[in-house]
């Protein structure tokens, strides 16, 4: 099956998903976890229509944007943010999803160039308070937006977060439903946020029918990773 063909079926499914939700009224954006997968396959996605791609891996992705630089494509950080890549991300991405300290945002911020529009992000949650995950945790959200809201150079744009893995439906809304109420919260506060980015393959069902407002998608769309 061609990824033209999967793309198709990807947005079948989250149009059903949105259909069927009645917490979710916004549109949802599918985010091409292209990470591993060779820049033909990338290609192929745009020529089907797929602009949104995300990347974890510094070196790799650095080549594939500019091997891409034809194409009108908004890339996404989307791997843990250790300080050594911090230069690269500012200088390369229009968005990252996983900033979840204050040094990794300051950095950021400070290595954006001004040629640039400020660099879009989302703080990582680390909803399900897994040692073994990276994120803030809840209880500290809130300080860590009101010192990030201050930094030039970036936008916040809303929340991300990868819960504890499981396919129980009921423990993935229960999660999912945690952060709807987050981010609920933080939007009270600062209306601009917009993104709640929530749900991959085996769960985006679930992500939004609690209102997420982008799902990351990788081995339904380009297959199996290298």
């Amino acid at each position: 099956m061609t990824i033209a063909l999967h793309l198709q079926k990807v947005f079948q499914r989250i149009d059903d998903s949105v259909n069927l939700s009645n917490n979710n009224s916004h549109p949802v954006t599918l985010l091409a976890v292209s990470k591993t997968h060779k820049i033909n396959k990338i290609r192929e996605a745009f020529e089907a229509g797929q602009r949104d791609f995300g990347e974890s891996y510094i070196q790799e992705a650095v080549e594939k944007i500019i091997a891409l630089s034809d194409l009108d494509i908004c890339w996404y950080f989307i791997g843990p943010i250790q300080s050594n890549k911090t230069q690269k991300i500012a200088k390369y991405f229009d968005w990252t999803l996983s900033v979840d300290r204050l040094k990794i945002a300051k950095r950021l911020s400070a290595q954006r160039p001004e040629s640039k529009r400020p660099l879009n992000i989302c703080l990582q949650v680390n909803i399900s308070e897994e040692d073994s995950k990276s994120g803030v945790l809840p209880t500290d959200l809130l300080e860590l937006v009101e010192q990030i809201d201050q930094l030039p150079r970036l936008k916040l744009r809303g929340l991300m977060c990868i819960p504890a893995k499981t396919d129980d439906v009921k423990q993935q809304a229960q999660a999912f439903h945690q952060m709807q109420k987050l981010f609920t919260l933080l939007k009270s506060q600062y209306p601009d946020l917009d993104t709640l980015s929530m749900g991959m393959s085996a769960d985006f069902d679930a992500a939004i029918a609690q209102g997420s407002t982008m799902i990351r998608v990788g081995t339904d769309i380009f297959g199996k990773r290298n």
